[in-house]
């Protein structure tokens, strides 16, 4: 799988815990359990930040804000665009990781020649979605959280996709899926994110 290339999010530094970013011109620091090492933060944009995330001892937590944020901004990926913004949990309604996903589901949709019909479950702000549609297959994206499924429209609508062939469903995944069968609904592939690693079935 080719790696992803991305120009407007960096990962700049990683450090005790903690991830420094940029996401468009914003720079943010994150927690992440995963980073266990700890070395100099001498990158000087740890002291730039504009804003960090803090944990709570008693579960989630907050931003502290150090320069004024917008309440949304954007970011491009290759012809993608999404809003992303500080939100509980640390999230910013984007994971940047999941770029060679979509560039494997849009190879694999170009290599068919002909109009795909995708089923996206879990399918959040509409990363996948969007490359999908993007790529000339048509959507089923499925959320639990009407949030969430209208965040991924405003995606879809700054990826000049709004008009696409979509069907946006908020619903329970799982009982989705259940009523598709009954209804012999069938898909030419799935994609499901499971811990935020992509699964596709074709």
């Amino acid at each position: 799988m080719r790696e992803a290339v991305w120009k407007d999010y960096e990962l700049i530094d990683t450090s005790s815990g903690k991830r420094l970013e940029r996401w468009g011109d914003k720079i943010l620091i994150r927690p992440d359990p995963q980073v266990i090492w700890t070395t100099p933060k001498e990158n000087p944009y740890w002291k730039k930040a504009h804003a960090k995330y803090h944990r709570s001892s008693s579960g989630g937590g907050s931003w502290e804000v150090y320069s004024r944020l917008p309440q949304v901004w954007n970011v491009g990926y290759k012809e993608l665009t999404f809003g992303v913004k500080p939100m509980g949990f640390k999230h910013t309604g984007l994971f940047p990781e999941q770029a060679v996903n979509w560039d494997f589901v849009t190879d694999v949709i170009a290599s068919e020649k002909r109009e795909l019909n995708i089923l996206n479950l879990f399918a959040y702000t509409g990363g996948a979605t969007l490359a999908c549609l993007k790529a000339g297959a048509r959507v089923c994206h499925v959320d639990a959280s009407k949030g969430m499924v209208t965040w991924a429209k405003e995606n879809a609508a700054l990826s000049n996709l709004a008009h696409s062939h979509v069907r946006w469903i908020v619903d329970d995944c799982a009982k989705f899926v259940q009523r598709e069968i009954r209804r012999g609904n069938k898909y030419d592939g799935i994609i499901m994110e499971v811990g935020r690693k992509l699964v596709s079935v074709s």
